[in-house]
């Protein structure tokens, strides 16, 4: 059923990337938030200015990692280590905090424009999940998940939602630990091992692989098909709509 082992009960959705192309939006904001930060650094410091790399760099240290796990996880990869800070760091403050929270004013500005678009093909199957008896969650890293669900118009479509609002409150690591997936299965009331995750980042598919779910789906939108497997995924295709004739 809809590409699933037949013990499989409840499917368990990434946000960013595999329901809604927000994803770009995110990478956008990132790029914007990290190469001002950057270009500020070096010449500060006396160091030469080396951008953020929308692909590689997107991709290993920040797609699908919660905010500030993104910013300690990249900034550590040039070697900066900033202080925490609080929440509420204004947008200018030199912690991880703060270039977290620019990055967020960047991608709620580019929500109100209207630049969230959802992938047809994950929208069917979200329909055909729900008509299956299928139970259904979204498991986001994003504090902004209930805004673009709301903008995508695809809440009433999800059961429970599990992000980055929840896991502050509950004190849960991001992906790649699978403690976000784990709690959404809880809340569904299903067992990790009848329940099917679905990713396109490497974070997500790792913390897919390590909760011992049913099966952890893995979205390639940017030719990464190879990278997703290498870090769990069991199977990949490019659009869910590939598993509604499966």
């Amino acid at each position: 059923m809809l590409g699933l082992p037949p013990h499989v009960t409840a499917c368990l959705f990434d946000l960013d990337g595999v329901l809604t192309q927000t994803a770009l939006v995110h990478n956008a904001a990132w790029k914007q938030t990290f190469d001002q930060f950057l270009r500020e650094w070096s010449t500060h410091h006396g160091q030469p200015f080396v951008p953020f790399d929308s692909g590689a760099d997107y991709h290993q240290f920040v797609d699908g990692r919660q905010r500030a796990d993104g910013v300690r996880t990249f900034l550590a990869s040039r070697g900066i280590n900033l202080p925490e800070g609080s929440p509420d760091d204004g947008p200018d403050a030199e912690t991880v905090n703060g270039v977290g929270n620019k990055k967020n004013i960047l991608v709620l500005e580019k929500i109100k424009e209207g630049k969230v678009r959802v992938y047809p093909g994950s929208v069917d199957y979200l329909h055909a999940a729900q008509e299956a008896g299928l139970r259904r969650a979204v498991v986001s890293a994003s504090a902004n998940c209930k805004d673009v669900l709301a903008a995508a118009g695809i809440t009433d479509l999800l059961e429970v939602r599990v992000d980055g609002v929840v896991a502050r409150e509950h004190g849960l690591p991001g992906k790649p630990q699978p403690d976000t997936f784990l709690y959404a299965a809880e809340l569904l009331g299903v067992p990790p091992e009848n329940c099917a995750v679905y990713e396109d980042a490497l974070a997500g598919v790792e913390a897919g692989h390590a909760g011992g779910f049913g099966i952890t789906i893995g979205v390639d939108r940017v030719n990464q098909a190879e990278a997703l497997r290498a870090h769990g995924a069991d199977i990949v295709v490019q659009d869910l709509s590939e598993l509604l004739t499966r």
